[in-house]
């Protein structure tokens, strides 16, 4: 397990109290919890904003949102990563939404599922059991399909955003999505 130079541990309890000390109002904890997980949260923003200022700019919204809401953190229902990696996410998708530049000019390469590292728990074992039959299920796609599939959920992009991204019909994206779509239910049902 890796120390940290103020004697915290990366592991999860190391950052659950750290979010506890911050909902408390201390700048030092606040100070470590962006020291410890700053980068792995940049590279969250970073793989859904593919303009650099913008993922730093969403980084900033993300620790502001972290300082005001730390209080609302629970390990009953997630890990620490796992809670800071979904605020991390929402705001870049967020993001993107509001932002009609930045959503034409994000890669449609981004298909990764971004997870925590280290689930724990019974919520854990049935997140990784589901995950492992979704991809499974993802992979009998064909990858275009799949690309369309990952970049709509991820990015929230629209039908009209996917076709003109991919430079096919409108028609034929609707098409490829909601067949994928139908492919995944009868999939994911046996």
């Amino acid at each position: 397990m890796a120390v940290m130079s103020e004697g915290i541990t990366a592991d999860q309890d190391g950052l659950g109290t750290l979010l506890s000390e911050v909902a408390r109002g201390d700048n030092a904890a606040f100070e470590r919890l962006y020291r410890s997980t700053s980068s792995k949260l940049f590279g969250i923003c970073a793989r859904i904003i593919s303009d650099r200022a913008e993922a730093e700019d969403t980084l900033q919204e993300v620790f502001t949102t972290v300082w005001h809401k730390a209080g609302q953190f629970d390990a009953a229902r997630a890990s620490a990563m796992t809670w800071l990696a979904m605020i991390a996410r929402n705001k870049s998708i967020d993001r993107l939404r509001s932002n009609a530049n930045l959503r034409q000019n994000t890669s449609i390469e981004l298909a990764d599922n971004i997870s925590d590292s280290s689930p724990t728990g019974l919520e854990a074992t049935e997140f990784a059991d589901d995950q492992r039959r979704l991809n499974a299920c993802l992979g009998e796609l064909d990858p275009d399909r799949q690309t369309l599939l990952r970049t709509a959920f991820f990015e929230g992009a629209t039908y009209e955003e996917l076709a003109a991204r991919s430079n096919t019909p409108l028609g034929t994206v609707k098409s490829w999505i909601r067949r994928s779509l139908h492919k995944l239910k009868v999939c994911l049902e046996r």
